[in-house]
């Protein structure tokens, strides 16, 4: 089963890490990913640009606007996705563990639902 395994960032916590901390995380958790990806486990992943870059839309009564920059202030963001594959739950949570991110933030492990299946749903 796949789950998606989302990072979120805390600046003020990234910030107060000792010099060089978060280069040697990063590069553990590049190390990590990359054997992860030789095994399976890890189906993709990627880094997002900080909330500043985004864009915001939102229809309502059939009109759209749009905001620059994250639509709420909020302490964490998301930084970051990988997307895993795994027995069950308890398996994906082992291995969010094994990323260094949660002194920083948090991460959060969601079963990814197989969208086929939701579809023939609403094809029946």
């Amino acid at each position: 089963m796949k789950y998606l395994v989302m990072i979120y960032n805390d600046d003020s916590l990234i910030e107060a890490l000792p010099a060089g901390e978060y280069e040697t995380m990063m590069r553990g958790c590049i190390a990590h990913a990359d054997d992860l990806r030789e095994t399976g486990v890890l189906l993709d992943s990627q880094m997002l640009a900080a909330p500043a870059k985004a864009t915001s839309l939102r229809t309502r009564n059939g009109r759209t606007t749009f905001m620059d920059g994250p639509y709420a202030e909020a302490k964490e963001y998301l930084g970051g996705f990988n997307l895993i594959e795994a027995a069950d739950m308890d398996e994906a949570v082992r291995v969010a563990q094994e990323f260094p991110w949660s002194r920083t933030g948090r991460i959060e492990v969601r079963p990814v639902m197989d969208f086929e299946q939701v579809r023939l749903a609403f094809d029946a």
